[in-house]
């Protein structure tokens, strides 16, 4: 069980930024204690309103983060290759599912570089609801490549990312 936020369930359809902060610090929470990552998706999927992307946005930004605070930069890049099977071996993906990570990762990168991406262009053709998930694995994986790079563990990374600024719904 992830602390401090029990199963909240946000009143509105419309994201807050108190639902920004609870989704962003419970994917922290649940990395830093080593919680399973279906187990943080559980805890997570009450904050995602039917038929939109939060709080997918908010785990790009966070994954973008992690990066930044490793330093990541164009002359200090970091490897994608194996980044499922070395950073989320609990995730077994096939197919669509693998180029929806895919997706996710990308983009998360891109958002780092500044770049935004046209998310509901993307997610439109996907036909289903679950973009949020891909961006919670992308922040994941990202979380743990920047540990492995840095050579921390990655509750380190969390503590550090905790301490970011807040973030704003999409």
């Amino acid at each position: 069980m992830l602390r401090g936020y029990g199963r909240y369930v946000p009143a509105r359809k419309r994201p807050t930024v108190l639902d920004a902060a609870i989704a962003r610090q419970t994917l922290l929470d649940g990395v830093a204690s080593d919680v399973h990552v279906v187990e943080i998706l559980n805890q997570l999927a009450p904050l995602h309103p039917r038929d939109n992307t939060f709080p997918g946005e908010i785990f790009l930004r966070l994954a973008a983060d992690a990066l930044d605070w490793a330093g990541v930069d164009r002359a200090r890049p970091v490897d994608l290759e194996g980044t499922r099977e070395r950073f989320l071996p609990e995730v077994d993906l096939a197919g669509r599912d693998r180029r929806k990570l895919q997706f996710a990762v990308l983009a998360a990168a891109a958002q780092h570089g500044g770049v935004e991406v046209d998310l509901l262009d993307e997610v439109v053709w996907w036909q289903t609801d679950d973009f949020w998930r891909y961006a919670a694995y992308a922040a994941v994986a990202y979380i743990r490549i920047v540990a492995d790079r840095v050579g921390v563990p990655a509750s380190e990374v969390c503590r550090g990312l905790a301490q970011e600024r807040p973030p704003s719904p999409g």
